[in-house]
């Protein structure tokens, strides 16, 4: 992607992106739960927290990311 091709879209993307990670961060407590009743993923409680956080990490950070470069690289 060139570096002059700056898509308005962009921004709200970026906002789409952490606020989806925010959203996870707010809902593993709320859904770790009911996943952990079910038999085949009682075992893997560590594993599976370990997983959604990681994905909220990657969509904030994705997000930012994406705001960094669109403001303050040039």
């Amino acid at each position: 992607m060139t570096k002059d091709n700056k898509n308005p879209l962009d921004i709200l993307w970026a906002m789409a992106l952490i606020g989806a990670g925010i959203g996870v961060f707010i809902r593993i407590p709320q859904v770790m739960p009911g996943i952990l009743e079910m038999e085949i993923f009682a075992g893997s409680g560590f594993f599976i927290r370990l997983c959604f956080y990681l994905m909220g990490i990657i969509l904030i950070g994705g997000g930012v990311r994406k705001l960094w470069y669109r403001f303050f690289k040039a």
